[in-house]
């Protein structure tokens, strides 16, 4: 090209001589930055949607999918089987959408799946394992934050918007996707009775997700928030999404035990008694306990996977601590090596740590919160000593770093 009086990158602007290389081109330059930005963003760029492909899907069999929640998830095999096999033939129902269309008369239904359990026993955790098992677009949202539309709060549609952006915007790819809708007990409605008036956080969230868990076209918002009539949307089919609901459903055993011993009449009710595990009644759990705890029988309807996660005892603790793969414990040996210091422990403090979580009642989220009190000082200062090489975690260090602790002593008072 012809030479100029003054080169300069045709992008960011610098001459020639302020920067190190400047490339000439038909009608401009560019420099060297300029280059590697480019380069960047072009790696970085979302695939297109045109490019999804749902063979792509890595699908196991159900066998397969529960060794695979094994090596992250501890115990709770009940609540995998359940998973595994809906999962399983969900994805099969997807793959096989063809068939269908030529001339099969046999659809299969999409099976959503309720998770019900006390906090901290791995509802959360077992959705996530399953879409990074089938590399799926994943995406949790909170039902507490939800409102009937026109009411101030988040609509329903919200959930997709977050899938949308966990599929850097691939339509194709988050109708693929799978949607965990935590805390959904907390939408249930204040009375087993069909509200008169409006219940705006209850019942009328219920009635709002109908569509999306059945399956029907949505416009989504693409940036979340309220509809208004200019806003550009973006057209979403919920008819191959999986739904994975998970609740506390604080108080329903007690309906369970109720249900129970309402069945139990006559000659054979000290036998019946007998078969009943009163300290587990979430093993018991059926549809109409979640109907008298305030689910409208048309979501019950559509999430048909109903399964139940088992307490934690102090063993399934011990064992979520150091065993599986992604384990707190190993979490912090990679942190502490990173910084090329071997960071150990005494068997006696995975004990003792079990033993405080179980005291404060807060599930597997309560082992990291002990072990950070535990560690933080730790964290603190050894990156800084260029002489620490190793780092041994005795009880005795453990027991003091924790009756230091503020945010243990409010654990406590709570």
């Amino acid at each position: 090209m012809k030479k100029n009086s003054i080169d300069k990158c045709s992008f960011c602007g610098l001459s020639k001589n302020e920067v190190e290389l400047l490339i000439g081109g038909v009608d401009g330059f560019i420099c060297e930055s300029c280059v590697d930005q480019a380069h960047e963003i072009v790696h970085k760029q979302p695939e297109s949607t045109a490019n999804f492909d749902v063979n792509k899907i890595k699908l196991l069999r159900p066998i397969e999918i529960k060794k695979f929640l094994d090596k992250y998830v501890i115990g709770q095999d009940d609540a995998k089987k359940v998973l595994s096999v809906a999962v399983y033939n969900h994805y099969k129902r997807i793959l096989q959408e063809k068939e269908f269309s030529n001339g099969d008369e046999v659809e299969i239904e999409k099976s959503n799946i309720i998770l019900v359990g006390e906090t901290g026993t791995g509802k959360t955790l077992l959705a996530r394992t399953i879409a990074k098992m089938l590399n799926v677009p994943f995406t949790i949202v909170d039902a507490t934050v939800l409102t009937e539309a026109g009411y101030v709060g988040e609509d329903v549609e919200s959930l997709l918007t977050r899938l949308l952006q966990a599929a850097n915007y691939d339509v194709k790819a988050a109708e693929r996707g799978i949607v965990f809708i935590d805390e959904i007990d907390k939408i249930a409605r204040k009375s087993d009775n069909p509200s008169i008036t409006r219940d705006v956080s209850g019942e009328g969230v219920q009635q709002g997700l109908l569509k999306l868990l059945e399956g029907s076209k949505v416009n989504v918002p693409p940036q979340g928030g309220r509809k208004h009539p200019d806003q550009k949307m973006i057209e979403v089919d919920t008819k191959n999404i999986l739904f994975i609901a998970g609740g506390a459903f604080d108080g329903i055993d007690k309906k369970i035990a109720r249900r129970l011993n309402t069945k139990v009449v006559g000659y054979a009710a000290s036998k019946s008694l007998e078969k009943i595990d009163t300290s587990n009644f979430l093993q018991y759990i059926a549809p109409q306990d979640l109907k008298s705890f305030g689910l409208i029988p048309e979501i019950i309807g559509r999430l048909p996977g109903l399964t139940y996660l088992n307490p934690l005892d102090k063993q399934a603790l011990r064992n979520i601590l150091t065993e599986p793969v992604n384990s707190i414990i190993k979490q912090y040996k990679k942190l502490f090596n990173m910084d090329k210091i071997e960071l150990t422990f005494d068997e006696d403090v995975y004990d003792y740590i079990v033993e405080k979580t179980m005291e404060y009642k807060i599930g597997a989220r309560g082992l990291r919160a002990i072990c950070e009190e535990v560690m933080l000082d730790a964290m603190y200062n050894l990156p800084s000593d260029k002489t620490a090489k190793e780092f041994r975690v005795t009880l005795e260090y453990a027991k003091e770093k924790l009756e230091l602790s503020t945010k243990i002593t409010r654990l406590r008072v709570a």
